[in-house]
């Protein structure tokens, strides 16, 4: 190729960066501009400066008023909790579904192995090949790292059985009507929250429990509704993740594959930021549910999710793509005698 050739090809990129201006990410953070995915977007908003991508970015402690503003077009992007971001992709939203991630071994939760599967997942969703999947008419995903593991965090350390949640009022987000279903399906009674409200209701005895990962405890002040009569149960229900959603359009070509792989690149860095909250709760708050019990939920966990992607709430396809990637792991479960999770 000339030199006059070359030039002009990099005049045309230069142009068609600078056509895009200045993008706006909203990002929904508990702790507001101090907290650690908002340090997380900082980080990210000076490699994209290096792929020629400017970025400006508002902070949020309402996640609701976050989504609401990217949904009617005044932010560019977002960055918030999967659970609100369903309607802009199914596919990278579902892998949050009801122990879609979870490994157990001999009975019992086998943990860095789940946490595998999410790796294992976002770095799939982040290669070029998942493009189309992360894609979804003007949206596409810029992003996924996990938040941890949640777990029931329990006002009464008696409730240590789905049979005892009988009649229990547990807290199920507004916008998430997999939770609500849930809940019904055990017995139990969801309460409407939101995680502005999340905190407080459980606090103050509003409800008797909710499914939040260490990383809530010390922001949402849990260590209150906990008391001396409550506990965290080591049993995960799901890994959830935050995730970034954007506006193709108001984005260079390409960008979102570069983006993915960026947050792909922060796993390591928020698989810490876990460890570390899970270390920082007091080991009397934990307890161990009856290893008799825990297949049984593991198995309750994975006919939820498949009756729910039957209802439309999850994606079929992750769900299959989990179940190859928990077999991968953990070829001897005996789900692994069949191929697809749901057809």
């Amino acid at each position: 190729m000339k030199f006059t050739q070359i030039a002009f090809a990099g005049a045309l990129a230069t142009a068609s960066l600078a056509s895009h201006g200045k993008s706006l990410i909203c990002v929904w953070d508990v702790a507001g501009k101090s907290g650690e995915t908002a340090s997380l977007v900082a980080d990210y908003t000076i490699a994209m400066q290096k792929n020629n991508v400017e970025i400006d970015v508002k902070t949020y402690t309402d996640e609701r008023v976050a989504t609401e503003d990217f949904r009617s077009g005044q932010c560019d992007a977002i960055v918030a909790t999967s659970f609100r971001l369903k309607q802009f992709n199914s596919v990278s939203t579902s892998m949050d579904s009801l122990g879609s991630s979870i490994i157990v071994r001999n009975g019992k939760i086998n943990l860095p192995e789940s946490y595998e599967v999410v790796r294992k997942v976002i770095q799939l969703f982040s290669g070029p090949k998942s493009n189309k999947l992360m894609t979804d008419g003007k949206y596409e995903v810029g992003g996924i790292v996990p938040m941890g593991a949640a777990y029931p965090f329990v006002r009464d350390r008696a409730i240590n059985s789905v049979e005892a949640l009988a009649g229990k009022r547990i807290a199920a987000f507004d916008y998430d009507k997999t939770q609500a279903t849930m809940i019904s399906k055990i017995g139990a009674t969801p309460v409407s929250v939101d995680l502005t409200s999340i905190g407080s209701r459980f606090n103050n005895g509003g409800v008797d429990m909710i499914t939040m990962p260490a990383l809530a405890y010390k922001p949402f002040e849990l260590y209150k509704g906990l008391g001396t009569k409550g506990a965290i149960g080591r049993f995960p229900v799901v890994i959830p993740t935050v995730q970034m959603i954007f506006v193709k359009s108001k984005f260079p070509e390409g960008f979102g594959e570069k983006s993915r792989v960026f947050w792909y690149n922060q796993f390591d860095r928020m698989m810490d930021m876990i460890a570390a909250a899970e270390k920082g709760i007091p080991a009397a708050t934990w307890q161990d549910l009856p290893p008799e019990n825990i297949p049984k939920y593991v198995l309750m966990l994975r006919e939820s999710r498949i009756d729910l992607a039957k209802q439309g709430h999850y994606s079929k396809q992750t769900l299959n793509i989990m179940k190859r990637v928990r077999c991968s792991i953990n070829s001897a479960d005996s789900e692994c005698t069949t191929t697809n999770e749901i057809e």
